[in-house]
């Protein structure tokens, strides 16, 4: 189908070249939720392919053939068709004994097997988005700070979350500051643009929500300091997803039950996160705490509903499921906007406020936003 196939196309391909069939296959195994994979057994073989489609990131044992991964990859960054492809190598090795070989042949990164999942998925996604991000110094200033601003505290997050400490908060409302002046001047298209080729889903995510959060708070009249939180209670809401899975997160058919308990742990992690850190106004933890309940009680974590959601916590949920319905994912295209809110309106319409909705919808309108 031509859907399918647009899709495809916008999943971003990965090669692994290694002598070792085994090797490959669990490379690939390990990318299949995020990535297209294609494999390669030498190199001779892996660059007839990259000349007919070049790949986001390449993967290279130190031993691929006879020729050595070193060598196909100094090779690689002479050819100018070829250049830019970023180069991962993979070693057994210590890192500081190929350090100089690294550098001689022009590689990025390196990993030594064996490696985990974990360690594969972040470095191939720093440098998916290396590129992403270098194109934001080509947007207009305040597009590019914002972006830059909530790409590095969104990072910074994840990292004080894994070490157990509070979340700077000041820092996250510094890094949305330029998001809020953007929507004041009706101004902020390029960010959301900016962020929608960005390989990381979850910040992709949370600064969509983060927009649109903030700009139903600018429609409704509210004040900059609190279009200032409702940034910051969207670019947080959902950092306990650092705690899930990439396998169930990103996982493209219905979850089990056993993996839906996983993913709906991310909220009482979130709130769990945001509570180590004394200076997190209430609002930011409403968002993060009660974006997945709905109006008919059927929502979680606790199954809150009618009057018990106030209206912070409904507006937090039109904008969630909007955006999600809406972005782009490894698995599915973006679904159009009228899609999204004719399903909202109509099979959703017991489990979202349709007074806010309605009001949603015609902000959407007036914003031109997809």
């Amino acid at each position: 189908m031509p859907g399918d196939m647009s899709l495809t196309a916008q999943v971003a391909l990965i090669a692994v070249v290694d002598s070792n069939p085994v090797f490959r296959n669990e490379v690939a195994q390990a990318l299949i939720s995020l990535y297209r994979v294609h494999q390669y057994s030498d190199t001779r073989q892996a660059l007839q392919a990259l000349r007919l489609e070049a790949p986001a990131v390449i993967l290279v044992d130190e031993e691929a053939d006879s020729k050595g991964g070193f060598q196909f990859i100094a090779e690689m960054k002479r050819d100018p068709v070829l250049a830019a492809i970023p180069a991962i190598v993979t070693t057994k090795r210590d890192p500081l004994s190929i350090a100089q070989a690294m550098r001689q042949c022009g590689a990025d990164s390196s990993l030594t097997k064996p490696f985990r999942r974990s360690a594969l998925i972040r470095t191939i996604t720093s440098l998916v988005n290396k590129h992403v991000e270098a194109d934001w110094e080509h947007l207009p200033e305040r597009d590019k700070t914002t972006l830059k601003g909530t790409v590095s505290v969104f990072n910074e997050i994840s990292d004080f979350i894994a070490a157990g400490e509070p979340v700077p908060f000041t820092s996250v409302k510094e890094a949305c500051a330029p998001l809020i002046d953007a929507i004041a001047s009706n101004d902020f298209k390029g960010i959301l643009s900016g962020v929608k080729e960005h390989d990381n889903y979850s910040y992709a995510h949370s600064l969509r929500v983060a927009t649109l959060l903030s700009l139903f708070g600018h429609t409704l009249g509210l004040k900059h300091d609190d279009q200032l939180v409702l940034a910051s209670g969207g670019l947080l809401h959902d950092a306990g997803k650092i705690s899930i899975p990439h396998e169930v997160l990103n996982k493209p058919g219905r979850l089990s039950e056993d993996e839906f308990l996983i993913m709906k742990s991310h909220v009482t992690e979130t709130i769990k996160f945001l509570e180590v850190a004394h200076d997190i106004p209430k609002p930011v933890i409403i968002i993060a705490a009660q974006h997945h309940e709905k109006l008919d009680g059927s929502g979680y974590p606790f199954n809150l509903k009618g009057a018990e959601l106030n209206d912070l916590a409904r507006m937090a949920s039109i904008v969630d499921v909007f955006s999600a319905l809406t972005d782009r994912r490894v698995y599915k295209p973006p679904m159009e906007a009228e899609t999204a809110l004719a399903i909202m309106t109509g099979e959703m319409s017991h489990h979202l406020d349709q007074h806010f909705l309605a009001m949603f919808r015609e902000m959407l309108m007036d914003a031109v936003v997809d």
